[in-house]
């Protein structure tokens, strides 16, 4: 069996799970969010601690065993204390502002670049060279940041564009006459 499948999940205070068949719902003081597991995967809830069992004994169940468990506390984490990804940006008249539930961002082009902010994900900009993407499912936050991010990738010169706030740049030397 997985490492990771053999782990349990314990609740913290305030977060319900409900299991019906192979959909799990957990809810929370951040919100609600809804999995299906999948079939090969069995999840029981026992004494406030969630646990993952394949329920079969091949290397596929126990896969979707260790990933089903691994979403699984995602959940419990994101509505319990919620994910947040911390974007900056770097360069000469490159800056983010918020105007409603549109994210307006000026990255050199010739236009400013508008973001619709989707349903379930809230952004904050505390200055205009800092962007901060909250939610509380995980890979919808991993993807808006990304998508951000995609807007102007750190080019490897000069360091201009967005990057994530821990995200270290590998620096080329310029050409030498």
């Amino acid at each position: 069996m997985s490492r990771v499948a053999k782990k349990e999940i314990p609740l913290p205070g305030g977060v319900k799970v409900e299991i019906a068949g192979q959909v799990v719902k957990v809810t929370g003081p951040k919100g609600t969010l809804e999995h299906q597991v999948h079939r090969d995967v069995s999840v029981a809830l026992t004494a406030g601690v969630l646990t993952v069992v394949p329920t079969q004994q091949t290397t596929a169940a126990d896969m979707q065993a260790g990933t089903a468990r691994a979403v699984l506390s995602n959940m419990v984490t994101g509505v319990s204390a919620g994910f947040v990804r911390k974007l900056d940006i770097t360069g000469v008249g490159y800056r983010a502002q918020l105007k409603g539930k549109v994210l307006n961002i000026a990255l050199g082009y010739s236009h400013p670049i508008d973001l619709e902010i989707p349903e379930g994900i809230t952004i904050e900009v505390p200055s205009q060279t800092e962007i901060l993407v909250k939610g509380v499912d995980k890979q919808q936050v991993g993807q808006i940041a990304a998508n951000i991010r995609a807007f102007r990738p750190p080019e490897p010169y000069k360091g201009k564009g967005v990057r994530y706030a821990n995200e270290q740049i590998l620096r080329k030397e310029a050409k030498k006459s």
